[in-house]
């Protein structure tokens, strides 16, 4: 039997179990008028940004594509536009259901934490569902047509269509991640600087001109750009890892090394598809177990269904394992290290950006002596975030590397990323609740309400920190995998071979511009972010200055400016981050080399990696800082901690929701892009 068709049946199965679970979140009350006018606010400016955005990156999107159809084949420029169409189409669902999720969120914390929990949690799982259904789909998709259509009999697959796939992914999730992260964060920058700073006023006071911005930029950047980024992370992994299946000497060293069957080889491309649909076939069944139980413990909660998909993905590994490659003991443990540093990452994530834990405790405390002091420690426990994330993640590629070789490395790569679905929707969930309590705050809902969003929100902040950290680390294993692969591309005529050592000069060069590159690129965005928080901050001020009657709410304020303003600045400062990481390994490529390509890569790698962990771990650390002295710690709001913690969230707020995840897809893009032309790039190299 080819078990390779199970694989899009399971990506159809999710679509339809979104279908049901955004059928059920709709049927939900959408409470009172107000609320539906304040929900509608936001809907508008979500889908009008996204609708702008995605015509934006279409423009890049048909540049490219002819740029691939000309130079490398049109078969790998369609499989480009169809992962920059599927990544855009994740995004729509996802943006759908969660601005509409929010109201129903906010109504149903009329009748309790649980009640809202579960309409919360049912929109999220709907953008987790479409994530892994669409990018199973996707891959599988192409593959089958690949293998089955486009390569002639007895020929091995050409798997180059996937490669654009992964890449039209790649691409689409950075523009997502780098535009809606500049939309969220300059909207809320604004927001917080004049309204609670300047102005005194709470946290989604309808008074403030920059709210329903600020609520947008929610969606744009947490649900749209997450669910882009791990539809990315999803697809290049499996991608990488059936790469990696593909290559002659990895088949080799698995059946002499590793005690693969030979009769099995065969199935090391389609094995990962396989691990997608049974993880699927989890999370499904695993978000039934996200229930609050006595103890009104939400994470406690979340983290059931966590452990259920882990534990059912377990035992569908172990059949998969046994029904393509003979239960092979390296590879089935590969599979469950995998697992092991998804679950080691959450913990630790959680540690450092979890209210009650010592890294958040300190920055909060600190905020007793300034913003200063509120920064200064910030920044240090954001860097001592990334050392037990990178242990664990080292500790991972040594442990899947002995029991079987890169291949193992890939599918613990794989097995951590299968169960996304799951792990999207505890993520998405997030903006949901956030956008439930603006909702409530300015709808003048009954304080019990607020209390029950806030509560949500709080676990909220911590899920989306954990996500990034977890979506973080497993491209660093992805990663490692594509430049495998990418090294295995470099054909040199034979009796030569090309020095990858890192005593030559060249692949130094290379290292140290990769090494830099997400420095630059972390200061585009952070600049970016600036300049249009600069522009919001103006807007802001001269309404309270020019409409009289705002303060005393008889005045309504403009919402729809300050929506329109950090729309513009959002699409037109997404483009040179973009560029930067399309444009960097053509540019090292055709000038120094393969050789200097590859140090390039392996800078990105490692600098990209930590200075992801830093920033995402840092920007929550001080985010849930504010959390806990606005909880009435440390003087809680309106007293000079909660000032200074403000202005650290500020800035911590560009480090978790713009540059830190963007990187994410920066990492992905220059390792997709310079497999799809490292084949014109030796040519050009040999015949110079």
């Amino acid at each position: 039997m080819d078990f390779t068709i199970l694989a899009p049946i399971a990506g159809l199965l999710a679509l339809v179990a979104a279908g049901y679970f955004a059928y059920s979140v709709l049927k939900e009350n959408a409470g009172t008028p107000r609320m539906k006018e304040i929900s509608g606010a936001v809907q508008e400016g979500a889908m009008a940004f996204l609708n702008r955005q995605y015509t934006t990156i279409a423009i890049f999107a048909v540049i490219i594509a002819v740029v691939l159809g000309f130079f490398i084949s049109w078969y790998v420029a369609g499989g480009f536009l169809l992962g920059a169409i599927l990544s855009a189409v994740a995004g729509y669902i996802g943006m759908n259901i969660s601005v509409r999720s929010n109201v129903r969120t906010a109504e149903a914390a009329k009748s309790g934490l649980a009640k809202a929990l579960s309409v919360a949690f049912r929109g999220g799982s709907v953008t987790g569902l479409a994530v892994v259904g669409l990018g199973l789909l996707g891959i599988s998709g192409v593959y089958l047509i690949s293998a089955y259509v486009l390569t002639p009999a007895g020929q091995p697959v050409d798997l180059k269509p996937l490669i654009g796939l992964g890449f039209g992914a790649s691409l689409v999730s950075l523009f997502a991640r780098v535009g809606g992260g500049i939309y969220t964060k300059a909207a809320d920058v604004g927001a917080d600087l004049v309204g609670k700073v300047e102005a005194g006023i709470p946290e989604d006071d309808p008074r403030n001109p920059a709210v329903i911005a600020d609520n947008v930029g929610d969606n744009v950047g947490d649900c749209a750009g997450m669910g882009a980024d791990l539809f990315e992370t999803y697809i290049v992994t499996a991608l990488a890892a059936m790469l990696l299946g593909n290559i002659p000497a990895v088949q080799t060293a698995l059946t002499t090394q590793f005690g693969l069957n030979p009769s099995f080889v065969s199935n090391l491309v389609t094995f990962p598809l396989i691990l997608g649909a049974g993880a699927i076939i989890a999370s499904i069944i695993a978000i039934f177990f996200v229930r609050l139980g006595k103890s009104n413990n939400i994470m406690g909660a979340l983290y059931k269904g966590l452990i259920a998909a882990t534990v059912i993905s377990v035992i569908l590994f172990a059949a998969a394992n046994y029904y393509l490659l003979g239960m092979n003991m390296g590879i089935l443990i590969a599979s469950f290290v995998g697992l092991a540093v998804m679950a080691c990452l959450f913990i630790i994530t959680e540690y450092y950006t979890g209210t009650g834990h010592r890294p958040v405790n300190e920055v909060a405390k600190a905020s007793l002596t300034g913003a200063g002091t509120n920064i200064i420690t910030g920044i240090a426990m954001g860097l001592e975030a990334t050392a037990l994330p990178v242990l664990v993640i080292v500790i991972g590629i040594f442990v899947a590397y002995q029991f079987a070789g890169l291949y193992g490395i890939a599918i613990a790569a794989v097995a951590m990323l299968s169960v996304t679905g799951i792990i999207v929707a505890i993520d998405s969930y997030g903006p949901i609740t956030d956008n439930a309590g603006g909702i409530a705050e300015m709808a003048e809902l009954p304080p019990e309400v607020r209390k029950h969003t806030d509560a949500l929100d709080a676990v909220g902040n911590t899920t989306k920190a954990v996500t990034k950290g977890y979506a973080i680390g497993s491209a660093a294993l992805a990663a490692l995998a594509l430049f495998a692969a990418f090294k295995a591309d470099i054909v040199m005529p034979a009796g030569t071979s090309l020095n990858l050592s890192i005593d030559n000069p060249i692949v130094l060069i290379g290292l140290f511009i990769g090494g830099a590159v997400p420095f630059l690129f972390s200061a585009l965005c952070m600049l970016a972010v600036g300049r249009a928080a600069f522009n919001i901050v103006e807007e802001v001020r001269r309404q309270f200055k020019e409409i009289p009657g705002i303060m005393e709410g008889k005045a309504k304020p403009d919402y729809g400016r300050c929506v329109d303003i950090v729309t513009i600045a959002a699409l037109k400062q997404m483009a040179l981050p973009a560029i930067l990481a399309v444009l960097t390994p053509l540019l090292v490529g055709f000038i120094l080399g393969p050789a200097a390509l590859s140090g390039l890569l392996l800078g990105v790698i490692i600098t990209g990696l930590v200075l992801a962990l830093h920033m995402t771990s840092a920007g929550a650390a001080w985010d849930n800082a504010k959390k806990f002295i606005e909880s009435g710690n440390y003087g809680g709001k309106k007293s000079d901690a909660h000032k200074a913690a403000v202005v650290g969230d500020t800035v911590g707020d560009p480090y978790k929701d713009t540059a830190g995840p963007s990187l994410n897809a920066l990492i992905k893009v220059m390792n997709t892009i310079s497999l799809i032309f490292i084949g014109l790039i030796t040519t050009y190299y040999l015949l110079r």
